[in-house]
């Protein structure tokens, strides 16, 4: 009986030991003919590694170790059969050339994939030339955005450095449950469109620990964006963090349930930013909060702008049609470079309602910023610096 007793234990604990060994199973690129030497493409062997994990039936990891591995523009598709854990200790770099990734949009793109995490790792796109060739005035590609999630559930990116983007470096789009947490995504500040992260028709995206030092918006937030919570952010160089531009068109999906707190702004060409075409819309923005903020020497510190229209080129000199609601600012202090610090300029025909000013302390050259209003209703209470125009 004692025999059978310790056989039946043994015959447990292989079991147990053989299922926890072939529970996840491991897809180094190397062993996919990848070489990290930053010369030899490895588009292909990334790709037969992805699907090696993506039609594995147990959970999986892909490896990338160190070195420099190329890729030219590389779509990660599903839907797989597991997770897919992506483990990069080394850096992805996109071709010297430019117009090597074609006018796909994307350098990296994951397409219908569910509980998918990125871990680590760098992204050097290479985006010098691109910039280059638009500001040349030339014929030039669409630009490519570095790393993409369309129509993806259950995202992690954690730890991703980001370089010389071509365009935005992070896009979440049409996506549920996405957390990014301590990335850093960092382009010159004169570079043209290079957002940090871009979030549109998604619900439930987590932004935490990041810092964004780029030519555009540090994060934007586009129509159809549910339940966004950004929390200890720092931007800056950039043009801070906007929801919008919207009223693009007529029928677009609102923007509601933002969060941005524990921020830090440092030399920005704005600061909380809510912009809209002056065009018809059937959009809203609602039930937005934004506290405990820090600015430092930053343009536009706390504006909202329905005449949007970048270089005064193709305005609509219509009125947003965009409904903006149940905006709060709360705590929000430091130093404004322009000595407006504060700017309300709503739609005429869809004036702003519920706008809400708490401990708000912006100075510009050691004195009292100011204020304007226009077509808005709220209401001011503790410290207002400068005094509300409410």
């Amino acid at each position: 009986m004692a025999k059978l007793t310790f056989s039946s234990v043994f015959l447990f604990l292989f079991f147990i030991s053989f299922f926890v060994q072939s529970s996840n199973a491991d897809y180094n690129v190397i062993s996919f003919g990848a070489k990290p030497d930053g010369k030899t493409e490895a588009t292909q062997a990334f790709l037969k590694a992805w699907q090696s994990a993506c039609n594995s039936a147990v959970a999986s990891t892909i490896y990338i170790p160190k070195g420099r591995f190329l890729l030219k523009a590389t779509v990660f598709r599903g839907p797989c059969k597991n997770r897919i854990t992506v483990k990069i200790d080394g850096t992805l770099v996109a071709p010297t050339d430019y117009r090597a990734l074609g006018n796909s949009g994307y350098w990296i793109l994951f397409i219908k994939v569910d509980r998918v995490a990125v871990y680590g790792g760098t992204l050097d796109a290479k985006g010098a030339g691109f910039w280059a060739c638009r500001n040349s005035g030339k014929s030039c590609p669409v630009g490519a955005r570095s790393i993409t999630f369309n129509w993806a559930n259950n995202i992690v990116v954690s730890g991703l450095t980001s370089i010389n983007s071509q365009l935005t470096h992070l896009v979440i789009n049409s996506c549920n449950n996405v957390v990014v947490q301590n990335v850093k995504l960092i382009a010159p500040d004169l570079s043209p469109n290079t957002d940090g992260i871009h979030v549109q028709t998604s619900t439930g995206v987590t932004i935490k620990g990041s810092t964004m030092q780029t030519g555009d918006d540090c994060i934007s937030i586009g129509p159809g964006t549910n339940n966004l919570l950004m929390s200890n952010i720092k931007c800056g160089p950039g043009h801070g963090v906007s929801i919008g531009s919207l009223a693009r068109e007529l029928n677009e999906a609102g923007v509601q349930n933002v969060t941005l707190t524990n921020a830090v702004f440092t030399g920005s060409d704005n600061g909380l930013r809510i912009k809209s075409w002056a065009r018809p819309s059937n959009g809203f923005v609602r039930n937005i909060l934004f506290q405990n903020i820090v600015m430092r020497n930053v343009e536009n510190p706390i504006i909202i702008d329905q005449n949007y229209c970048p270089n005064n080129q193709g305005c609509p000199l219509q009125s947003s049609g965009v409904k903006i609601s149940e905006v709060t600012y709360r705590n929000i202090q430091g130093t404004s470079a322009t000595a407006e610090a504060v700017t309300f300029d709503c739609s005429p025909s869809s004036p702003c309602r519920g706008i809400k000013l708490q401990d708000i302390k912006l100075t510009h050259n050691n004195r009292a910023a100011t204020s304007s209003c226009k077509n808005i209703g709220g209401t001011s209470s503790g410290v207002l610096v400068p005094e509300s125009c409410l």
